[in-house]
C-alpha cells in the first residue's frame, strides 16, 4: 500500500489509532518509516497496537487520550518536539433517532469529531511554523456532506463541519505552508459498522456499490498516505471521496 511513499524522519500523529481505519493508517505510515504517535481512548487496544508494531521494528508511541478534553489535547501537542503530519481520524457516531437525541450525546459527537480537529490543529501550529510547514488530514464521511443516513443527524452535522473546516483552514494556513485535506469514506468494513444497526440495509448498500464491495480500512489509509506525501504537495482544501462510487448520482446505493 505504501511502497511509493517514504516518510522516513517524519513524525505523524494519528487519532482513533486503535480502530479499524486508524490501525490501517498507522500501519501505512509506520511501515513507510515514520515515527507514529498513536492516540486513542482505548488504552488496552493501544498497548496491543504498540506491541505489534514494536515487534516489527516500527517506532510507535501510544497515548491514551479523551479527545473531548481540550486541555489534554493541548498538553499532548505542547510536549512534542516535532510533528510533520496530523491525522484526526477518531470518530463518535452512536446511532440515535433525531427525536431521541440528548444534549450529552450531541455535545460528545461534536467535541470528538469536530472540535478536537480545531484544538489538534491549533496545538500543532507552533510546531509547523517552526519547521516551515506541515500537513493536516481529517477523516470526514460521505454522510453529511453528500448523503444522509437514518439516525446519524448529529454525526452528519459534525462531518459537514469537518469539511467546512478543511476548506477554511486550508485557506488561512496556506501562508504557513500548512496543507489541510481530508478523506470521505463510504461504507468501510470495520467493527464500528455495527453501530449502524440494520445489517440488512448495510448489506443492500454494499451490493449496490458500483465497485461491488464495501471499502476496506486499507483503502482509506492509501488515500491518507497520498495526501500526506510529496505527490500531493500542491493539494490543499480538498476532500477525497473513497466510496467505490456509491455516491455517484446514478448509483443504486444512493436510491
Amino acid at each position: 500500500m505504501n511502497a511509493r511513499y517514504d516518510f522516513t524522519g517524519s513524525t505523524v500523529l494519528v487519532t482513533g489509532a486503535a480502530g479499524g481505519i486508524g490501525q490501517a493508517i498507522v500501519a501505512g505510515f509506520a511501515s513507510g518509516g515514520a515515527r507514529v504517535l498513536a492516540v486513542d481512548l482505548n488504552d488496552a487496544a493501544l498497548q496491543s497496537l504498540q506491541a505489534r508494531h514494536s515487534a516489527l521494528g516500527h517506532a510507535l508511541q501510544a497515548h491514551a487520550l479523551d479527545l473531548a478534553d481540550h486541555d489534554a489535547i493541548a498538553a499532548l501537542l505542547a510536549g512534542l518536539e516535532r510533528l510533520d503530519v496530523l491525522v484526526h481520524n477518531a470518530g463518535y457516531f452512536p446511532l440515535t433517532a433525531f427525536a431521541e437525541l440528548d444534549p450529552a450525546r450531541l455535545r460528545r459527537t461534536l467535541a470528538v469529531n469536530l472540535e478536537a480537529l480545531f484544538w489538534l490543529t491549533q496545538g500543532a501550529l507552533p510546531l509547523f511554523t517552526r519547521q516551515g510547514g506541515g500537513c493536516v488530514l481529517a477523516t470526514s464521511s460521505v454522510t453529511g456532506p453528500r448523503v444522509a443516513y437514518p439516525g446519524l443527524c448529529h454525526y452528519a452535522a459534525s462531518k459537514a463541519g469537518v469539511n467546512g473546516f478543511i476548506r477554511n483552514a486550508a485557506l488561512e494556513l496556506a501562508a504557513l505552508n500548512v496543507r489541510v485535506n481530508g478523506v470521505e469514506p463510504g461504507m468501510v468494513r470495520t467493527p464500528a459498522m455495527g453501530n449502524l444497526g440494520d445489517t440488512a440495509l448495510n448489506a443492500r448498500i454494499a451490493a449496490a456499490v458500483p465497485l461491488g464491495r464495501l471499502g476496506e480500512p486499507a483503502d482509506i489509509a492509501a488515500a491518507m498516505l497520498f495526501l500526506a506525501s510529496d505527490a500531493a504537495r500542491y493539494v490543499t482544501g480538498q476532500t477525497l471521496v473513497v466510496d467505490g462510487g456509491a455516491t455517484l448520482p446514478e448509483s443504486l446505493a444512493c436510491l
